[in-house]
């Protein structure tokens, strides 16, 4: 078991770095220092990656404790995005949605070495694990609104803390899809018949471009959405914020 204090389990400078944008770029959007529309972009941008670092150390970790020490020699502890075995789809391509698209598509390139880890409920906790970081990062800035913190002159701030808790939805509710390629399906795949796992693995490389592509049918869209609004409202998080912290973080609009 390597130690806690390894090198290879220590936070990476770059994670830090990201978490030091975020509370930087959030004191800005709090005070209303300088532009605040580039603030907010830099708060929900340096967010959001750090919600996709959270996400891959909970698969990481997981599969590190149930018996997988590869994870760690391939850097996955460090919580450096970099480390990735693919930067593309974990980092790259989810970041660019977000701008582009205003939701969060799910990445996923932590690789783990599935016969290291023994039975079937742990295969399936190692891929709910990435989700589960996912919602607890929901939570935590639903919160705030449960309070009525968010009652205040800082308007800005928790419109911009409203749309990053709304991308959080939408990445939760898209890598829950039962689709392969996505944790959704890596909860269930332990359990299904051999042939159905093989028949999966011949898509699992494009299952997050086949959802981007089924989210272009409006039916699918309108019901995808309608559920992410569902959940946002029954967390308490406004429309009203969600909708102005889209525009902050848009400031090139």
């Amino acid at each position: 078991m390597i130690p806690a204090t390894h090198p290879q389990r220590r936070p990476s400078a770059i994670f830090l770095g990201l978490v030091a944008l975020l509370l930087v770029s959030g004191w800005m959007t709090w005070a209303g220092f300088g532009n605040v529309r580039v603030d907010a972009f830099l708060m929900v941008a340096a967010g959001w990656l750090v919600s996709l670092c959270l996400h891959e150390y909970g698969h990481a970790y997981l599969a590190f404790r149930f018996g997988d020490d590869g994870v760690a020699e391939r850097g996955y502890l460090t919580l450096n995005p970099l480390k990735y075995s693919n930067v593309l789809l974990s980092l790259v391509l989810p970041l660019v949605f977000v701008l582009l698209g205003g939701f969060g598509l799910p990445g996923g390139a932590v690789w783990v070495d599935h016969s290291r880890i023994r039975g079937r409920l742990r295969n399936s906790l190692i891929s709910a694990a990435g989700p589960a970081m996912n919602v607890v990062f929901v939570i935590a800035l639903a919160v705030p609104f449960w309070q009525d913190l968010s009652a205040s002159r800082h308007v800005d701030f928790w419109s911009a803390v409203a749309f990053l808790c709304f991308l959080q939805i939408t990445a939760s509710v898209l890598n829950l899809l039962p689709m392969p390629g996505l944790d959704g399906y890596g909860i269930l795949e332990p359990w299904l018949p051999a042939h159905w796992r093989r028949g999966a693995r011949m898509i699992q490389p494009y299952g997050i471009l086949l959802v981007f592509a089924l989210l272009w049918e409006p039916r699918v869209n309108a019901l995808f959405f309608g559920l992410v609004d569902a959940i946002s409202g029954g967390l308490g998080v406004p429309q009203a914020a969600i909708f102005y912290g889209d525009h902050l973080f848009r400031f090139w609009t």
